[in-house]
């Protein structure tokens, strides 16, 4: 929550107008604003304190399993076994010693990234990787060289982080050294509320540290802090964790200093008196506080001076090991501290068994006389005995020899903390063996170590973000040029530089977390382009697998590359001969080359050679690429002159600029390809001319024209006898069809004859009856 305090009202202040932007607000306030305002940030502080009180504790009392002290116990019996297990220390030791190599290699940590693909023939892509190239030059010089504390904090806390499971590095600009810091802050020393989620989110964080009286009043007369009077320093307690570690290391008297001075720098949102939002908005700040005094020293904002959305400024970067259940991490402490206190007990039960086994004690008979010290090996001594049997007077405790169960038990407890924390032996002859497929060889490589490899990515991204912070403060703080001096030779670094085309990132790589899975990366990458040579680049296989094992320069191990370099079409013609790559490049004379490529062409060794021909062709073509760029280009700024002349407000108005380029950007290409396709054609004609017909192909082309014409003939023929059998089948249908006609009239006739013939018969038969019955009736 935002502190809001008001107590006086703001037109009483005394504030300058042209305050600068990064002054101490703290000058300005009341006093007894300051006071209650101080009183209101410190409760916030305690309670952030007390959120994470269940965490501390449990990294605290862990603390004593890392056996730093061998403790004098006399429990259960004087000089009993007090030797702690190395399983966490073992752990973090191996982790600090994994991760100290990945994140700070000899040559630097720091890498750069440029936005976009790399194009040597673009002016601009080249002047991006020379400023990529300062930057990381520049960078990897001040961490390794100049920021003399890198080093060893980062050292430091790569032993520390596996332990307590977070750690902090805070990034800002020392006015006092006059340079960039990366200070590494612990975890205990940087409070935030356990309920946060990350350091963006968090509503307050407070860094706490201490200062020395002198060098406090160092930084008043700088004008860092209020110059004002300030009680003694107090007789603080240290914090619980260096309370412990001064335990540990044997310190008396742990927190009892008196001439330093306890700070609280908390950054937090509030509604400070005189400088308000006009909507209320609780803005940005960090406030210093003397926690001995009560007296705040410093208010300053914490937003950039441009930032018109007062977006709060980062200056610190969470290292995490493992996510906790909370805002911190969970270290090896948290996770496997019960399985090192149980492999501590059940050592110290061994050892002490082994003690009575090889020392035992026991009853003896009242009266019987026997020097208790230990009979040394060889030694005879004399003895009184009541009833002359030494059997019967002594009687020994039944003290067995260490247990086997006990021991195997140990072993199980050992083993699954190593294998939790990524450090049981691996045979890296097995994971690396040339007979395995590449899938069991990454299996190999991967199995015990999933842990370790989450660990190293969360550890890539922290540094990813420390170095982008850093280098935004090295930015900011520089002149527009730094010249510097690495071995003597004289460099220059410049603010622009270090702008947002060139992304600083780490060396290390997120997926790799070991020297020896490296390696073997490496080598079956080799093995993969030595199968196929054709579709790799052999060179580079080695050189990776080079730098895999360290090598120095392994540059000067490997035939060097030739760097394409503008050259005369003769010398082209000669590389081209050697089956080298020709390149063109904007500074020449195309048109000469061009014309020079089509004249050598025309040889008849050369149009005997595909291959040649190939590669003179494609250096033909960047040719006219350049040319037709060039001429588009020309036409486009002569357009947008005659556009700007025509219509002055153009050139008054950035975004009808804007607009017009974006419309002639646009035409540029069309341009570009309509001048490419004429160009293509003018010089292809003069690649392949026209050539004379082979006398093979003439007299073919004849023998196939003269077979063409007597198909044609016989087809004709054919289609002649085809029509005469047509035309005689129809005549023969037409008189078959006649025939028939007349055969059909004829039995028609005679049907008729005969009918009519029946009818006279019936006719005169009727007349014959007649006359029968008439002669009867006369």
């Amino acid at each position: 929550d935002g502190a809001i305090v008001d107590f006086a009202p703001a037109n009483e202040l005394d504030i300058p107008e042209d305050l600068p932007h990064a002054a101490n607000l703290a000058e300005y306030l009341d006093d007894e604003y300051l006071k209650m305002l101080a009183i209101d940030l410190e409760a916030k502080y305690e309670e952030d304190k007390s959120s994470r009180s269940d965490w501390l504790k449990r990294f605290t009392d862990g603390l004593d399993e890392l056996g730093f002290t061998d403790e004098d116990k006399t429990e259960p019996f004087e000089g009993a076994s007090g030797v702690f297990h190395p399983l966490l220390a073992e752990a973090a030791a191996q982790f600090q010693a994994q991760a100290y190599k990945e994140l700070l290699p000899a040559d630097g940590p720091v890498s750069v990234k440029t936005i976009g693909k790399p194009d040597k023939t673009d002016p601009k892509a080249v002047d991006l990787m020379e400023r990529a190239a300062r930057v990381k030059e520049f960078m990897n010089y001040q961490i390794t060289e100049v920021m003399e504390e890198f080093d060893p904090e980062l050292d430091q806390m790569l032993f520390y982080l596996p332990l307590s499971g977070s750690s902090f590095k805070k990034i800002y600009y020392d006015a006092t050294l006059g340079r960039s810091v990366s200070q590494y802050c612990t975890a205990e020393d940087v409070v935030v509320n356990y309920g946060a989620t990350t350091l963006k989110t968090a509503q307050r964080i407070t860094h706490v540290f201490k200062k020395s009286v002198n060098d406090l009043r160092r930084e008043q007369l700088f004008g860092f802090y209020r110059d004002i009077e300030l009680n003694d320093p107090m007789a603080h307690n240290d914090n619980e964790v260096e309370s412990k570690l001064d335990e540990l290391y044997g310190s008396k008297n742990a927190g009892a200093s008196s001439d330093e001075y306890e700070f609280h720098e908390m950054q937090i949102d509030i509604d400070l008196e005189g400088f308000e939002h006009p909507d209320g908005l609780s803005l940005p700040y960090i406030v210093t506080t003397c926690s001995d005094t009560g007296d705040i020293l410093a208010i300053r904002r914490n937003w950039k001076e441009q930032d018109q959305m007062f977006r709060k400024r980062d200056y610190f970067v969470h290292y995490k090991f493992l996510p906790g259940l909370g805002f911190y991490g969970f270290g090896f402490i948290h996770m496997i501290g019960g399985l090192a206190s149980s492999a501590t007990s059940i050592l110290r039960q061994l050892i002490d068994a082994g003690t009575f086994s090889n020392l035992p004690g026991g009853f003896k008979q009242r009266g019987t006389k026997i020097n208790d010290e230990p009979v040394s090996p060889g030694e005879w001594r004399d003895i009184d005995i009541p009833n002359d049997n030494i059997n019967n007077a002594l009687m020994p405790l039944p003290y067995k020899e260490p247990s086997s169960v006990l021991f195997q038990l140990l072993g199980f407890i050992v083993e699954s903390g190593r294998r939790f924390a990524s450090i049981a032996d691996t045979s890296i002859s097995e994971s690396g063996s040339q007979q395995n497929p590449v899938g069991t060889t990454m299996a190999l490589i991967e199995r015990g170590s999933k842990v370790m490899s989450s660990v190293h990515k969360r550890l890539h991204n922290s540094q990813k973000r420390e170095f982008k912070l850093l280098a935004d403060v090295i930015g900011e703080s520089m002149p527009p040029e730094y010249p510097y001096a690495i071995g003597g030779v004289p460099k220059v670094i410049k603010r622009e530089d270090f702008g947002p085309e060139v992304d600083v990132i780490p060396v290390s790589d997120p997926n790799i977390f070991s020297a020896a899975q490296r390696v073997s990366l490496a080598q079956m990458q080799l093995q993969m382009a030595q199968s196929a040579p054709e579709m790799h680049n052999l060179r580079e296989s080695y050189k990776r697998m080079y730098i895999a094992l360290e090598v120095k320069d392994p540059e000067g191990l490997l035939v060097p590359i030739d760097d394409p370099k503008p050259l005369s079409p003769a010398l082209e013609h000669a590389r081209a001969l050697e089956g080298k790559r020709l390149q063109a490049f904007p500074q020449q004379n195309h048109n000469a080359h061009i014309q020079s490529h089509v004249t050598f062409m025309q040889l008849p060794f050369v149009q005997q050679n595909p291959a040649f021909v190939t590669n003179i062709v494609q250096d033909i073509m960047q040719h006219i690429n350049f040319i037709a760029q060039q001429q588009a280009q020309q036409q486009m700024q002569q357009q947008y002159q005659q556009a700007v002349s025509q219509n002055p407000q153009i050139a008054q108005n950035p975004q009808l600029q804007q607009q017009l380029q974006q419309q002639l950007q646009q035409q540029l290409m069309t341009m570009v390809s309509q001048i490419e396709s004429q160009m293509i054609g003018q010089i292809m004609q003069q690649i392949i001319p026209p050539q004379q017909p082979d006398p093979m192909i003439q007299m073919h082309d004849k023998e196939m024209q003269v077979k063409q014409q007597g198909d044609q003939l016989k087809a004709q023929t054919d289609t002649q006898k085809l029509m005469e059998s047509e035309a005689t089948k129809r005549m023969s249908i037409a008189a078959g069809e006649a025939q028939a006609n007349q055969d059909i009239a004829q039995k028609r006739e005679k049907t008729m004859i005969d009918a009519g013939l029946k009818q006279q018969d019936s006719y005169n038969k009727l007349v014959a009856d007649a006359q029968k019955n008439d002669v009867r009736t006369r």
